[in-house]
């Protein structure tokens, strides 16, 4: 349980500094583009950060986001910003649509994402629990390791049994060479 917890914990930690940098490099993104000039949008700030319309769009980033926006509005003299009623008002049917098609098609996106990562998720976390656990590993490579000595043992001692064996074959070479010599010479005299 207490691995399970810490594995738990791990991941969370692990997502909130994820959450954490995506939302530091969104308001750099609102910064930067703030400073370059370029009018800023929802999608440009995404797309500079590298993170979802969505995250732009949560609380703590979109406060800096119109206010940066304010600021250039400020800075180029354009009127402020309409307010929600008259935007709506003059928003025409297929403008609506159009923007329900393209919120319909960033929601299917979003869901198809959402799933992926939960199937990579069940798998990765699947893949833990049944995997070993720590301390049958370490029994593990304890009975490799004595495994291990055990042959370098047994080589060693073959090695050294071959050395004997060697100088034992050497032995009866020479011995054989000399009774051949000797063999020789008494045929020799015999010879003669």
């Amino acid at each position: 349980m207490t691995t399970t917890t810490a594995r738990t914990s791990a991941l969370r930690a692990a997502r909130a500094k994820d959450s954490q940098d995506k939302r530091r490099r969104a308001l750099a993104a609102v910064q930067a583009l703030e400073s370059a000039g370029v009018p800023i949008t929802a999608a440009a700030v995404a797309t500079a950060a590298g993170v979802s319309t969505w995250l732009v769009y949560a609380d703590g980033i979109r406060e800096h986001l119109d206010a940066a926006r304010q600021r250039q509005m400020n800075h180029r003299g354009d009127p402020p910003p309409t307010t929600p009623q008259s935007v709506q008002s003059s928003a025409t049917p297929a403008s609506l649509r159009t923007d329900l098609a393209v919120a319909r098609a960033e929601i299917r996106r979003l869901r198809a994402d959402h799933d992926k990562l939960r199937n990579r998720l069940r798998l990765h976390l699947g893949a833990e629990i049944e995997g070993p656990q720590r301390a049958e590993l370490i029994a593990r490579v304890a009975t490799l390791e004595a495994c291990n000595r055990q042959l370098v043992a047994d080589r060693d001692a073959r090695t050294v049994e071959s050395q004997q064996a060697q100088r034992a074959v050497k032995e009866l070479e020479d011995e054989l060479t000399a009774a051949r010599e000797s063999l020789r010479r008494v045929i020799r005299d015999n010879n003669r």
